[in-house]
Parts: C-alpha cells; structure tokens; sequence
C-alpha cells in the first residue's frame, strides 16, 4: 500500500498545505520569523486553500492510489491526479501520456468514476 511521505521527492498539494499549516502554527507559538518566510507561507496555504486539495484527507488519497494501481499509471501521473482529479475524457488524455495507447476507453470512464467517488467535485 503506497502511503504519504512527507521527506518524499514529489508532494501532493494536500501535503504541502498540512507540512505548511504546521509551519506557520508552529513559527506562531515560537517567534515572529523572516517576514518572507511567513509571507510565502501564508500565501501558499491561502492558494491551496482554494483548490481541490482542502476536500482531501490522507485516507481520500490512499484510497484513490489503492484504486489506481489497476491502471499502471506512473507516479507522477498519479501525483497529478491527486492535485487536479481528472473530471473528463480530455483531462486525462494531458495527464496520463500515449494515453490512447495505454487506456481503454473503459478504463478511462473507470478513472473518472473513481476519481467522482473519492473526490467529490464540491464547489468551492
């Protein structure tokens, strides 16, 4: 079972917001830090606050990785799913590569079904 890892290479968007939140209650408890350091970390969680990942739990992504295994998809595509769930046919023709060759169109509509299932499409 694949699980998050916060010393990995790539990270998910919801992963930098928490590392992030953590930061910043953190540098608030303690002492008043570098100006800019504070100023990139609030403007970072305030950006990501209002994307897909505010939705998302350590649970909604592995289970979304556990779903995805089937499909033999790269990390990195993976890691793009996470951040920007694929809602349609196109989007996953620009994440997954040769998508055409390595999909069925069954198993796209399988990856948008997931994708609904795991990853509610709330309006934010």
């Amino acid at each position: 079972m694949e699980t998050i890892n916060a010393h990995a290479a790539f990270l998910s968007n919801f992963e930098v917001m928490q590392i992030l939140q953590e930061l910043k209650d953190s540098t608030q408890k303690k002492y008043k830090r570098e100006g800019s350091l504070a100023t990139v970390t609030y403007e970072t969680v305030h950006y990501l606050q209002d994307t897909e990942c505010k939705n998302q739990s350590k649970e909604s992504i592995q289970k979304f990785l556990e779903a995805m295994k089937k499909f033999k998809l790269t990390k990195m595509e993976k890691l793009m799913m996470v951040n920007t769930p694929p809602r349609t046919e196109l989007e996953i023709q620009l994440i997954v590569q040769e998508s055409e060759e390595r999909l069925s169109e069954e198993a796209v509509r399988n990856i948008i079904d997931i994708v609904n299932e795991i990853f509610p499409n709330i309006v934010i």
